[in-house]
């Protein structure tokens, strides 16, 4: 098994899905624990993919609107569609994390029924531009279902980027973030920018799903993004603690379900949320068959009257 491991390492394709998947476990970890401590796990999933508008959006960028207005160019003749998706998915997720924050916010709608209008207007939006661009999209899987051995340099340089905004963010803010997520009556109490805190912890989800759509892809954001938060929090209550369990845990889902889906040919996307989701059913089964022998003990025990 040692031996597969190395020679599996030895290919460059490899090397960059494991430091790809370190790199996402980091970023989901850290807001992954803010998602769950704040049960705002369906926005996240609205803004994840509301982000496939802006990936369709990158597409027609750059095959039809780049070829006619710089004709001839370098960046025009080029066919690989480079950081286009990227960058349209990063503006796209932040733009409807922004919209969807201020919407339940400000007005008296159902936070559940803007969320869904903009989910289902990102992904329309990202289907019609699709339906636009010149050519066969052959790249478009990877980001519904995620690719993370084909996860080239390029990106992971936007990973480290990415994952150094949040941890930076998160460092700045997180006596402000830790008072609206356990008491937000307090923080306005306290003078804590209560909106604009939050529209700042939808930013950064919205930075992390643009992280996780190359490895897991759009349509399991919402499993890799809480189920490591959630083990942790069975375990410790402690914010700080809860982040650094949740990115661990992260790391350990990413690399086996990396070694299963390279071991047995295996969609290495669907792998990775298939150990997590195992990992969370084994966690709750224990944690109830705990609390069952503990009620089992505390009846069995003779009761003690005071005198």
């Amino acid at each position: 098994m040692f031996d597969a491991i190395v020679e599996a390492l030895q290919f460059a394709f490899m090397r960059n899905a494991l430091l790809a998947g370190v790199l996402v476990s980091v970023a989901c970890g850290i807001i992954g624990t803010f998602v769950v401590v704040n049960r705002i796990v369906f926005i996240s999933g609205g803004i994840a993919h509301a982000a496939y508008g802006g990936i369709g959006l990158g597409y027609f960028v750059k095959y039809n609107l780049l070829p006619t207005l710089l004709a001839g160019s370098t960046l025009a003749q080029d066919q690989r569609p480079g950081y286009f998706p990227i960058v349209g998915a990063i503006v796209f997720s932040l733009l409807s994390a922004l919209g969807m924050g201020w919407v339940q916010r400000r007005t008296r709608e159902r936070a559940d029924t803007v969320i869904g209008v903009l989910w289902a207007i990102g992904m329309s939006v990202g289907i019609v531009f699709v339906d636009l661009t010149a050519g066969y999209k052959v790249d478009l899987m990877s980001y519904l279902f995620g690719s993370i051995l084909a996860v080239p340099r390029p990106d992971l340089i936007v990973m480290v980027v990415l994952d150094a905004v949040i941890v930076l963010l998160v460092a700045l803010l997180y006596k402000e973030l830790l008072a609206i997520s356990f008491d937000e009556t307090f923080a306005l109490i306290e003078n804590v920018p209560v909106d604009a805190v939050y529209l700042v912890l939808l930013s950064m989800i919205a930075l992390t799903v643009v992280m996780l759509m190359r490895v897991v892809g759009l349509i399991m954001v919402i499993a890799m993004l809480t189920i490591p938060a959630a083990i942790s929090g069975q375990f410790t209550k402690d914010l700080k603690k809860m982040m650094a369990l949740a990115v661990v845990l992260g790391m350990v889902f990413t690399t086996t379900g990396l070694w299963i889906s390279y071991a047995w040919n295996l969609t290495s996307g669907a792998s990775i949320i298939l150990v997590a989701g195992l990992a969370y059913l084994l966690t709750l089964l224990i944690r109830t068959l705990r609390q069952r022998s503990a009620l089992d003990q505390d009846a069995a025990s003779p009761e003690t009257t005071q005198p």
